[in-house]
Order: C-alpha cells, then sequence, then structure tokens
C-alpha cells in the first residue's frame, strides 16, 4: 500500500514527463506490478482492511457495566477480567477504557489582566551550548508583560540568583517601566518554602529586590502552571520558533540574535489571542506601569571565602586571582553575572571579568608583585650577608658604594660573584686596595683581580743584534750655552 504522496508522484511521471511503467518503477524504487495498478486508477483510495477479532470483543460489554457502575481504574478492571479468564494483555484493556470513557479535561477560568498590572517570568532549558572551551547547560528567561504580550528573553548559562535579577534588571530598563505584580513559578529564588494554610515564604533577596523596584511578587500556587500560561506559551513559542533548527555556533551569539528576533518576529505579530501586534497594545500598557527607580539594584550574589596559599579564589570552577599579601585571608566575594568583585574589609582589592568556561586560572599583572619583591628583597638580604662576610672592612666600602653609585646592590651582587671565580682570599685584599685608593666600584675591583692573574715573565739577559754597526752609537755633546741665555734673560727682566 503505498501513500497519496507517492500516487501524486507516478501520475506526475506519466502524465507529465511520458515515463513508462518500468521507468517510473526505477525511478520510484517500486515494483513493477505495483506502478502498473496505480497507473489504472484515476483516484486514490485507500484499502481498508476488515477489522480483526480481539480477545477483548466478549469483555466490552461487561466493561462498560463496570464503568457505569463505578469509575474503576483500567488496572482493577483489567484484575476483574483475569478472574474471568481473560487471557489478554493489560495495553487493550487500559486503551478501551480510555475510549469508552475519555480522560476528563480539567476547565480552567481565563485570566485578564488591565494594562500594566501584571507581568509573569519563568526559565528555559534547550540542551547545551558552547562556552570557550566547554559546553553548558542553555538557560533562556522569559518575561511576557500580560495585557500587551510583550516579550522579553535573554540567554544565560546558569539560572542563579544574580542571573534571574540580572535578566529581571533587563528586562526593566527593556521597557523602561516596572509592572505593578510579577507572578513566578515556585523557584528557590522565588519561593524558598510553602507552608499549608500560610503565605508561601519568599526568598529575602528577591522580595528586596521588589521592593526597590515597586513590584509585589505572586507566587503561583503548587502544580498550577496555567495560572502563567502566558509566560509558559512564551517559552513554548521561543523554542518552536527561534530555537528549533538554529544552529548555535557560540554562546556569544544568542542574546544579539534574540533581540532582533524580539523585535523583528515576535513582538510585532498578530498575536493569536489580541488580534493585534504586542507592539502597538505596549503603548497604552507602559503609560500604566510604573516608573524605574533612581538607581539599579545591586544584584549581587554575596559570599564569604578564603583566599588559597596561591592566592586565588575559587568560582564556578575557575580560579581568580588576589593580591599576594591576601594569601590564606578572609575576604567577601560578590558575583555578578558578568563580573566578580573580592573585598577585604569593605575594600574592593580585585575585579575579574566572569568566566563560563572550566579550569581557567586568572591573574592580574600586579597581583603576585608583592611576593616578587618580599623574594627579591631576601634574596638580596642574603647576598649582602655574604658581602659583609668577604671583609672587615666590607661595611664600610658598603656605605661609600651607597654615598657614590646609583643601585650599590648592583656593585655588591658583582663583587658577591666575583668571589666565586677569584676566591674570598683574593677579592677580600682587593677590597682593602680599592678602600686605600678611594676606588669604590665593582668594575675596580675585577681590574684589579684582573691585573693580579697576570703573570709576568722574569727579567732577563739583554740579547743584542749581531749587527755591530748598530752598536756603535755617536752621542754629540750637548750645548749648554742655552742655559746662560736664560739665565741672562731673567737678569735684565
Amino acid at each position: 500500500m503505498i501513500d497519496y504522496e507517492t500516487f501524486a508522484k507516478i501520475k506526475t511521471l506519466k502524465d507529465q514527463h511520458a515515463l513508462k511503467c518500468s521507468q517510473i518503477a526505477r525511478q520510484l524504487n517500486l515494483d513493477y506490478r505495483t506502478v502498473a495498478k496505480w497507473l489504472d486508477q484515476n483516484h486514490y483510495q485507500q484499502r481498508k482492511s476488515p477489522p480483526r477479532a480481539s480477545k477483548l470483543d466478549p469483555f466490552k460489554g461487561q466493561i462498560v457495566r463496570m464503568l457505569e457502575t463505578y469509575p474503576y481504574s483500567a488496572a482493577q478492571i483489567f484484575q476483574r477480567l483475569k478472574e474471568d479468564n481473560f487471557d489478554g494483555g493489560y495495553t487493550i484493556v487500559k486503551d478501551y477504557v480510555r475510549k469508552v470513557r475519555p480522560p476528563k479535561i480539567k476547565a480552567f477560568l481565563k485570566l485578564s489582566f488591565a494594562p500594566g498590572e501584571c507581568a509573569q517570568v519563568d526559565w528555559g532549558s534547550y540542551g547545551s551550548v558552547t562556552v570557550a572551551d566547554t559546553t553548558r547547560r542553555l538557560s533562556f528567561f522569559v518575561m511576557v508583560l500580560c495585557y500587551s504580550r510583550m516579550m522579553y528573553v535573554e540567554f544565560t548559562v546558569s539560572q542563579t540568583m544574580e542571573h534571574f535579577l540580572g535578566c529581571h534588571q533587563n528586562a526593566f530598563d527593556c521597557f523602561g517601566a516596572v509592572p505593578e505584580k510579577i507572578m513566578v513559578d515556585n523557584l528557590k529564588s522565588a519561593v524558598l518554602r510553602r507552608i499549608v494554610g500560610k503565605t508561601p515564604i519568599l526568598n529575602p533577596k528577591y522580595l528586596d529586590f521588589a521592593n526597590h523596584y515597586g513590584f509585589t511578587i505572586v507566587p503561583c500556587a503548587v502544580g498550577k502552571g496555567n495560572e502563567k500560561g502566558r509566560v509558559e506559551s512564551g517559552v513554548g513559542y521561543v523554542k518552536k520558533n527561534f530555537l528549533a533548527g538554529l544552529d548555535i555556533p557560540d554562546f556569544n551569539a544568542l542574546n544579539p540574535a534574540i533581540i532582533h528576533w524580539l523585535n523583528t518576529v515576535a513582538n510585532v505579530r498578530i498575536h493569536g489571542e489580541t488580534g493585534k501586534r504586542p507592539v502597538d497594545r505596549f503603548q497604552r500598557e507602559r503609560q500604566a506601569m510604573n516608573c524605574l527607580p533612581p538607581y539599579p539594584y545591586d544584584i549581587a550574589t554575596i559570599d564569604q571565602v578564603r583566599a588559597s596559599r596561591q592566592f586565588r579564589v575559587a568560582v564556578d570552577g575557575n580560579r581568580y586571582s588576589v593580591p599576594a599579601e591576601y594569601a590564606g585571608a578572609a575576604l567577601t566575594l560578590k558575583t555578578y553575572p558578568d563580573r566578580i568583585c573580592i573585598y577585604h574589609q569593605q575594600k574592593l582589592i580585585a575585579r575579574h571579568v566572569r568566566s563560563y568556561d572550566r579550569k581557567k586560572d586568572f591573574e592580574l599583572p600586579d597581583h603576585p608583585k608583592a611576593l616578587l619583591a618580599q623574594r627579591k628583597k631576601a634574596r638580596d638580604q642574603k647576598i649582602f650577608i655574604r658581602f659583609l662576610s668577604l671583609s672587615d672592612k666590607a661595611d664600610a666600602y658598603y656605605r661609600q658604594l651607597e654615598q657614590r653609585r646609583m643601585n650599590p646592590l648592583h656593585h655588591i651582587r658583582q663583587i658577591v660573584a666575583l668571589s666565586e671565580i677569584y676566591g674570598q682570599q683574593a677579592v677580600q685584599r682587593a677590597i682593602e686596595d680599592a678602600f686605600a685608593f678611594q676606588a669604590f666600584s665593582c668594575e675596580y675591583i675585577a681590574n684589579l683581580l684582573e691585573q693580579r692573574t697576570r703573570t709576568l715573565p722574569q727579567a732577563g739577559a739583554l740579547h743584542l743584534t749581531r749587527n755591530q754597526d748598530l752598536l756603535q752609537i755617536t752621542v754629540e755633546k750637548p750645548d749648554m750655552e742655552i742655559y746662560n741665555k736664560s739665565i741672562k734673560t731673567s737678569e735684565e727682566v
């Protein structure tokens, strides 16, 4: 039996392309006889097979009578049928009970809201997404204004409190106003605990946030997701219209793409319930909403942490540096969706861009400077002690270096290094000699050591050339009259 689409292809290949029966069979990968049979028919007629007898047929009347007597479950009916020698399965009993007694669908009242009265929020999840070198669960926050159906959507890789409040802030900034109340599900970010017969215990952080922006929190009843049906529909709409079939190369591309989708698709479509565009109804709703506060709420999640010996603080599997002098100290960590701030006794000591990668280490260049300087100071101290042990005059020599040289530690390091090459006694003698000649530098010490290591040849007999003519040297008698002339001249003057 073929479907109607295959029947249409057979007719098209025959009528429009003039293919033969064998050619059509090869083209569609069908049997020759099947193609020939359907070519002889002018209309598609689906052959109906006669219904097969069921093991349940003799018991159907009994099932109906049982259901009319009492609302038995399918399992109860199956047990009673087995007592009457029914040897069929539970599935056919359940299917027949459902057919005879269709499941009851609960009726719900349709909620209506005035402009600016209420908004509904919820989280949605959609698989995972690539973030740097790892993958994270992809979540998205949805806020829908109940009157206009104006929607705000933001993608995140976490549903923690700072992200929950941050998405609220961004939604309010997008709308330019705040609704009178917000309906939420019973997530821990909003409702901590429910006690039967009492008002739900709200999350104090979310309650403080609501008081700052001037809206009322309205938790839905347990298991009553229909109370926030507008945002439930919004979550499904995002999945079906935006995310379905979307190639997501990287998380950073999602939020710019969703903003474009909201402005060009979601908020300008003709809404199926209102029959109008959300952006048009929003103009009226915005006038009825509350104004934004003059300053934003601090949405950070605050934790008390302790820096490690490597002066690091761990957040989300990553490590962030603090100044080295705070290694092992008790610190205050403020976590935002886009950054982390670390404090020590109300003083901000470190600020990092928050990463959602895993097992990464982030160190600011200034943080290890104190530790490096401390280590350098310790090394310099050891070198200075070694320098003082070279000679009794080393201390006085160093004081002269301080007075005459811009960097006396450089000269000390060089002199200590020379002691490893030439020996301590040679350097001791060079320092004493240099101090006697008031020559204060490592270069002078090095010159003394180098000169004293040179071996000069001993004096020997003078060897003259064999040329006897060169030995016959005639020296003229000096003229002493020039001295008499100079004496006379001085007397005359």
